[in-house]
């Protein structure tokens, strides 16, 4: 886990979806009136996008946004979306597949947090052609923010939108996002990638990183929705804002197209998704703190705390008995250990101790290259599995 520092009093971080407003979802249950049913599913298939390399945004909204799609869930007895017996939210989406496979965030179609996470009652997809209909939760992922679910496809034209990668983005890369900001269906924002590598909340006690910061509008009810590169391609999944106001203010961050692969794959095959857990919390080691501490290395992740009996603890890492302050910091250990590789990757820079170790499973085995004042060894520990919350 990463120690996340606390925001200032005026900016909350929150989720950008699940908009409780009254807005203009309608009755979930009626969704015959809004369904049009033909024999086959149709499929779009989408080319061509940002070939010459320019940004068209009224190109990509045109090919894509029929891609996009609002989620309206209901979490407890009630007619209507929001009545007062009920309890709703709604967000935005994307097809993934011609099955009928659509991506969202995990908390448009859940509440709460931890252990205490629980699925809405029923979820809607609707369409930009007016169609509404079901949709089952496959699985959701809290600690990476995404869900999968499912609609029957029958009758509906789906135009699957293309999943890229989020490696070899660059800062001033021109973005649109497509949602349903406080309900106003398939948006279009446009803006630029603000910065990289952030690190931004779960539904459990670990953070998402490689987080990507974007000044396009994201606003309550994007959560879930694409944030499309030039070529038309999902390179991340809108998720947050940071705002003092609670509107979109030019600060929202979405979780990185890798990231969602791997949670729509393991969502897909099993309904979850398993991370490996070292039972640690860290900071970054710099050149000066380094200097300071009389290290001899100068990146990696400095240990700060050992959770109790976890499998770090077993293998004997430590956070060490004696604490310094440094520019202004308290509390830093000056006696522990500082964990440099991880199955022979150097730490530092996009290689942060806790996004590698997300990308193991419980029960892998991984080689760690650790250093204690002068001493330099390697410590194998056999990962467990993620707590959904750390003890309070």
């Amino acid at each position: 886990m990463r120690r996340v520092a606390s925001l200032l009093t005026l900016a909350a971080l929150g989720l950008a979806g699940c908009s409780l407003g009254d807005g203009d979802g309608g009755d979930p249950t009626a969704e015959g009136e809004a369904t049009r049913r033909v024999e086959t599913t149709r499929v779009q298939v989408v080319e061509g996008l940002g070939e010459r390399g320019g940004f068209d945004p009224a190109a990509i909204y045109e090919r894509l946004s029929p891609g996009v799609v609002t989620v309206i869930s209901q979490f407890r007895g009630g007619s209507s979306l929001l009545d007062d017996d009920g309890e709703g939210g709604l967000g935005s989406g994307f097809v993934v597949d011609e099955e009928g496979h659509i991506a969202t965030n995990a908390h448009v179609v859940t509440s709460g947090r931890g252990d205490r996470l629980r699925r809405a009652e029923q979820v809607y997809v609707e369409f930009g052609d007016g169609n509404r209909v079901p949709g089952e939760i496959v699985g959701v992922d809290p600690n990476a923010d995404v869900a999968l679910l499912k609609v029957d496809p029958g009758g509906l034209t789906l135009t699957p939108l293309r999943i890229g990668s989020s490696q070899g983005l660059t800062v001033g890369e021109p973005v649109a996002a497509i949602g349903s900001p406080f309900g106003e269906r398939r948006s279009l924002s446009v803006g630029v990638i603000s910065a990289l590598d952030r690190d931004i909340e779960s539904l459990t006690a670990f953070t998402i990183g490689n987080a990507i910061q974007t000044d396009a509008a994201i606003n309550q009810g994007n959560s879930g929705g694409p944030l499309l590169n030039a070529r038309g391609e999902v390179i991340g999944m809108n998720a947050q804002i940071r705002t003092a106001s609670g509107g979109g203010e030019g600060v929202g961050f979405a979780i990185p197209a890798d990231t969602i692969k791997r949670s729509l794959r393991e969502l897909r095959e099993k309904g979850r998704v398993d991370y490996g857990y070292l039972g640690v919390t860290t900071q970054p080691l710099y050149p000066q703190l380094a200097e300071h501490l009389g290290l001899d290395v100068r990146e990696g992740a400095l240990i700060v705390e050992v959770a109790e009996g976890g499998p770090a603890d077993r293998a004997g890492i430590s956070a060490g008995a004696e604490r310094t302050s440094f520019q202004g910091q308290d509390g830093i250990p000056r006696n522990g250990d500082v964990v440099v590789a991880v199955d022979g990757t150097r730490l530092g820079g996009e290689n942060d101790l806790a996004d590698v170790i997300a990308r193991h499973r419980p029960g892998d085995e991984v080689r760690l290259e650790v250093v204690r004042g002068d001493e330099r060894r390697t410590v194998t520990v056999r990962l467990g599995a993620r707590p959904p919350r750390l003890s309070e």
